[in-house]
């Protein structure tokens, strides 16, 4: 399971996708205080977000694509 944070104020965060481009709802979609936070957080719990279907991930600051869709296929 997908470990959420407590930064819940922060602007950054992760879109999780599915094979077609869907987003996907998790549980509870986790916020950063920085990119690096965030960048940390995903290269973690990769496996966990693709164990949940998850097949790409876009990092956002707020409603700001920075990148992605990244693959988290190995």
């Amino acid at each position: 399971m997908v470990e959420a944070v407590q930064a819940a104020d922060g602007p950054w965060w992760w879109r999780a996708e599915d094979a077609a481009g869907a987003v996907l709802s998790l549980n509870e979609t986790p916020r950063f205080p920085t990119q690096s936070d965030a960048e940390s957080w995903v290269g973690e719990y990769w496996s966990d977000l693709a164990a949940e279907g998850v097949v790409a991930v876009t990092l956002l600051e707020g409603d700001r694509e920075v990148y992605g869709p990244m693959s988290l296929e190995a």
